[in-house]
């Protein structure tokens, strides 16, 4: 066989480059740890080193090259592993969710910032995975959260999130257009979203693994990007106590518009936040 681990890694990246993968070093590096359920410190140690012809071995490599042959096809990188880190926390993610981004931890952090010590009333609406009620929950110590979205296959994925990080019954699950099936005359003190918001024409411009491979229900905001955040200013508003606080993930160049949607629909103190990079990300508001 006269294979080691670093023949291999070099020849995953080879095969990632080959297919046009961004970071393919990293990425065959992540396969390469994750079939042989290694690490670094263990991969430096042993990567010279002949691996054995053993039956195990052998299902490793095989295991291997079959997620090297699914990055290739440009399936992302989290897809294969079932994983993405969020706000410290591991979430299983598939192809039905969104996967969560560093960016949308901005959203969270400020919560966690403007809620600490208190118990609001939280609804998530569009919780894809589920990973901002249940960082919410797990960090923030609030046990009412109200998770919802329009997906069934998407609330499976938050439920097996939430059983994993918490205790049962922190967070109740809805299955919900939007506000339609939401519990009649109940009021939040506080409603986040990552709604979609991306604009349908851009979406053809993205990289294959967002727009071949993940759902486009999560991503695609309509004509101008605007569609969801028009309906959440409206309708949210006969969900929320007076004084209650929404917290919107927005694109780079939103702020301006979304903002204007939440004043005309009568929310005040409008302020925009910028995530690690500098860009605008996360818009919230009071309703008045």
């Amino acid at each position: 066989m006269n294979l080691t681990l670093q023949i291999l890694l070099e020849e995953g990246t080879e095969r990632l480059l080959e297919a046009g993968v961004d970071e393919a070093s990293l990425d065959s590096r992540y396969l390469l740890f994750e079939a042989f359920h290694t690490d670094m410190t263990h991969f430096l140690m042993d990567r010279n080193r002949m691996l054995p012809e053993d039956d195990s071995t052998l299902k490793f490599i095989s295991e291997y090259r079959s997620m090297l042959g699914k990055r290739s096809q440009r399936i992302p990188l989290q897809q294969i592993t079932g994983g993405r880190e969020f706000m410290g926390l591991e979430f299983y993610v598939n192809e039905h969710v969104l996967i969560p981004r560093q960016d949308t931890e901005t959203l969270v952090e400020l919560v966690l910032k403007d809620y600490k010590g208190k118990k609001p009333e939280i609804l998530d609406m569009c919780t894809g995975s589920g990973c901002i009620a249940i960082s919410l929950a797990k960090l923030g110590g609030f046990d009412r959260i109200t998770a919802a979205d329009i997906s069934k296959e998407a609330l499976k994925v938050a439920k097996r999130n939430a059983e994993k990080h918490l205790e049962e019954g922190r967070i109740t699950l809805v299955e919900s257009d939007l506000f339609a099936s939401l519990e009649e005359g109940k009021r939040f003190d506080v409603i986040v979203s990552n709604p979609p918001y991306i604009p349908t024409k851009i979406i053809e411009g993205l990289q294959p693994e967002v727009r071949d491979h993940e759902p486009m229900l999560a991503l695609d905001g309509k004509e101008d990007g605007l569609y969801f955040y028009r309906k959440l200013a409206l309708e949210s508003r006969s969900h929320m106590v007076p004084g209650g606080t929404v917290y919107f993930e927005i694109g780079y160049d939103q702020g301006e518009a979304v903002g204007s949607l939440l004043k005309d629909a009568g929310f005040g103190e409008v302020r925009v936040f910028q995530d690690a990079a500098g860009l605008d990300r996360v818009i919230r508001a009071v309703l008045h």
